[in-house]
């Protein structure tokens, strides 16, 4: 419990008390002598028609659209590899191994080599695509600056996300009694008439967490677009996390950047309590 406090607790109390002061570059030396500004910090952030509350905005939006992509693959992509899994064949082990490889990476390291492969010149990404697949035409887009920095950033979360959806899932396929498989096979179901009415039922309580864990870890990280863009992202992968960094530690103004974050944080905590008692009701009208 102590533990707790400190670590979460506290610093959550100090960034809502400085959510409320004008903790800017000229009171930082002596941050508890800043004045209060009431909810100025938070009219600031949510004022779209001026230029911080519209750049708040459209990273928020990025943020929902890298996230829904993001999880969706990541989900899918899990989905397949634990299914596939299921059946024994020669190699399966080392398959598995390989596929948890992402996972066991090193944000760090994982994130900077992808840097690389994207990189327009030399990065593997567009030898690939541009020199032997010729998908581009010939030419060599450029992947971590405009636009395409919305696809590379969801490419790298996807590749590093799936392996953890992947161990759940087929953890949770181990609980399924293949006897179900067996006599649905009897009766003449096929392969994707067992997913539908066997698996994924079956994988129903572990999706709903699942989803829940994804969908936070993604629309909270900041070390994947922070090490692959740095601290000056383009539109297309400047996810809300690292926005509200720059805006508290570039500009100086703690005091926005907290405020930002405590509505980061009712944000979140709103979609968990709405998506926890749409789920039960489901729960509770199947049974």
């Amino acid at each position: 419990m102590v533990a707790e406090l400190i670590v979460h607790v506290v610093p959550i109390a100090v960034g809502v008390w400085m959510s409320f002061r004008e903790l800017t570059l000229f009171y930082i030396r002596d941050w508890a002598k800043a004045p209060g500004t009431g909810l100025g910090n938070y009219r600031v952030a949510v004022d779209f028609d001026a230029a911080i509350g519209k750049d708040l905005l459209t990273s928020f939006l990025v943020t929902v659209g890298v996230t829904v992509l993001a999880v969706g693959l990541s989900w899918l992509l899990g989905t397949a590899a634990a299914i596939l899994m299921q059946d024994r064949f020669r190699g399966r082990g080392l398959l598995r191994a390989a596929f948890l490889v992402p996972y066991a990476l090193p944000v760090y390291a994982a994130v900077m080599t992808w840097g690389f492969l994207f990189q327009r010149d030399t990065g593997m990404v567009n030898h690939v695509l541009a020199d032997q697949l010729h998908v581009t035409g010939g030419d060599r887009p450029f992947w971590l600056i405009g636009d395409n920095s919305f696809w590379a950033l969801v490419t790298v979360i996807v590749w590093r996300s799936w392996p953890f959806a992947f161990l759940v899932l087929m953890a949770g396929l181990q609980n399924v009694p293949r006897d179900l498989y067996e006599a649905s096979a009897l009766d003449g179901a096929g392969i994707w008439r067992q997913i539908r009415h066997i698996t994924l039922p079956a994988l129903r309580p572990i999706n709903q967490v699942l989803v829940l864990v994804l969908f936070l870890w993604t629309f909270n990280d900041f070390n994947t677009p922070f090490v692959l863009f740095g601290k000056a992202p383009p539109t297309g992968g400047d996810l809300i996390s690292l926005h509200i960094y720059r805006a508290s530690f570039l500009t100086w103004n703690f005091g926005t950047g907290s405020a930002m974050s405590v509505l980061l944080l009712l944000f979140l905590l709103l979609v968990t309590a709405v998506y926890l008692i749409a789920t039960s009701r489901r729960r509770s009208a199947r049974a």
